[in-house]
């Protein structure tokens, strides 16, 4: 009997990269999101504008895959309410009781999902040679990836989006997650009872662009490893599953 590996494309994850049976590799990063809709008309030109340019830099093949993922926002409704029972401002108390009553009512009315956003950059055995060392291979991929990796990072910043290596451990909770998905994922957001100064709620903006720009304006970002940090963790946002005439809403931590 077959096992569900001979039907996986996957040989193995080393060193960042994921090896497909075929020896061809293939590296990933995780972009942030921007909400295209909210955005100004001069701000939606300078992103297509962007984005075109870098189509148009490409000299390699990538691809890019949005992944959607259903979201239970049971545990999120049950914090609000006990932030609601402890709140000792009748004003704060009212804003929070009338938030989750907003969320409740939105959510009978569309599917909650969480969306990812990746670009695969393929390299093909080809490119590779057809060398047996893979100790060889890897280091000549990294040669030939870690560079066009560092391109698009750059030119996805200029657009206001940020990039993320996915490193071994990531990668092996993606497939896994991928091949063995569940009905909802449950959201991990955590809500203070008390000194809630903050907005409940706030629309998407365009992410704020490095600290250096305040000053000059670089001609390369800063890249850092993909070991040095974290994929940054965006809020769920709500996407109809077909039209309707709600609009979609952002469930967001609530802060001190």
């Amino acid at each position: 009997m077959a096992t569900t590996q001979e039907h996986l494309p996957i040989q193995d994850i080393q060193g960042d990269l994921v090896i497909l049976k075929d020896s061809s590799l293939a590296l990933i990063l995780e972009t942030s999101a921007v909400n295209f809709g909210l955005l100004s008309e001069r701000e939606q030109l300078s992103i297509i504008s962007g984005f075109a340019g870098l189509l148009n830099s490409l000299s390699f093949s990538i691809q890019i895959m949005i992944r959607s993922k259903r979201l239970n926002v049971t545990s999120y409704l049950e914090k609000l309410e006990e932030a609601h029972k402890k709140q000792s401002n009748p004003l704060l108390a009212s804003m929070i009781l009338r938030y989750k009553n907003f969320i409740s009512q939105t959510v009978k009315e569309n599917d909650v999902l969480d969306k990812q956003f990746f670009i695969i950059i393929p390299l093909s055995y080809l490119e590779l040679g057809l060398t047996k060392n893979s100790t060889k291979n890897s280091q000549k991929a990294l040669t030939i990836l870690i560079p066009r990796r560092d391109h698009i990072i750059r030119q996805l910043w200029r657009i206001g989006l940020r990039a993320q290596q996915l490193n071994s451990a990531k990668l092996i909770e993606l497939f896994y997650d991928i091949y063995n998905p569940s009905e909802f994922q449950e959201t991990v957001l955590e809500v203070e009872s008390t000194n809630l100064n903050l907005p409940l709620a706030s629309s998407l903006s365009t992410p704020n662009p490095p600290a250096q720009m305040a000053t000059t304006q670089p001609s390369t970002p800063p890249i850092t490893s993909p070991q040095a940090t974290t994929t940054p963790k965006t809020a769920p946002i709500a996407y109809p599953s077909e039209p309707r005439t709600t609009t979609p809403f952002v469930v967001e931590e609530l802060e001190d």
